[in-house]
């Protein structure tokens, strides 16, 4: 049963699927339980509940890189990164789903939750992450006004990878290739500080893999000085962890931060 004042999970189905990029794979869900799912939600998140056995069903979240309302409710689009089996030998539940899964299958999705675009008003926006935070990033710079400005790095797979991101013109999208994901800390520290930025009213937002994560927020916090206020920081894996894993490290690490 879902908590209260969380509204139950829905069924929705597989109605299309492809490669957006060579590593990037794009579910499209919709089907007759869109009917009643809010407008609005493109850069909000879903839960998927994939099966497991006879075993609780694994739960994961993924940004809604697209959204399309009809008369049903309509369809959204999430993206999956395929790189779980060079990042940790396997692929988790949600890549395996997604890999294997056709067209007409169904899939019980918890959700929306809210959209959180990137403050209004700064100067300057930095954005960085890799192919897991790719649809958040795209969605956020995306719905920046015309006359913003800012830079991205983002780490991908190999130059296929890179896709088009419908930004300001004042917006640069600087592409960083790291064939084994989770292992190209330093080469993202290192782009971020050549990048030659130093606008004070900067706002940073950065979601990637764990040990990216700590390197960017050392700079970004400790040593920019960029209080809670102006930066958005975030893990969404750790290479080498399954999701479970992945938690407590997170947990034990926002202890010691603590």
């Amino acid at each position: 049963m879902a908590p209260p004042n969380r509204p139950a999970p829905r069924t929705l189905t597989v109605l299309a699927k492809r490669h957006v990029t060579p590593n990037m794979l794009r579910l499209t869900l919709g089907g007759d339980g869109m009917a009643g799912f809010p407008p609005g939600r493109q850069g909000g998140y879903v839960k998927l509940n994939l099966p497991q056995g006879a075993g609780k069903p694994a739960v994961r979240t993924y940004t809604i890189r697209a959204q399309r309302d009809g008369a049903a409710g309509g369809e959204i689009d999430l993206d999956f990164a395929l790189h779980a089996e060079t990042a940790t030998g396997h692929a988790g539940p949600a890549t395996e789903w997604a890999m294997t899964v056709e067209p007409g299958a169904e899939v019980l999705v918890g959700g929306p939750g809210p959209a959180k675009p990137l403050p209004a008003g700064h100067s300057f926006y930095l954005l960085a992450g890799d192919m897991t935070a790719l649809p958040a990033i795209s969605v956020n710079i995306e719905a920046l006004p015309a006359d913003a400005r800012g830079l991205a790095v983002i780490e991908v797979m190999s130059l296929e990878d890179r896709q088009d991101i419908a930004g300001p013109e004042g917006f640069e999208v600087q592409w960083l290739v790291a064939e084994q994901p989770g292992l190209g800390a330093a080469e993202h520290l290192q782009a971020i500080r050549d990048a030659g930025w130093g606008a004070e009213d900067l706002y940073a937002w950065v979601a990637a893999e764990f040990s990216t994560m700590q390197a960017l927020r050392s700079y970004l916090r400790d040593e920019r000085g960029l209080g809670p206020d102006r930066l958005y920081i975030s893990s969404y894996w750790k290479s080498g962890l399954n999701e479970e894993a992945h938690k407590l490290a997170k947990r034990e690490d926002a202890e010691a931060q603590a």
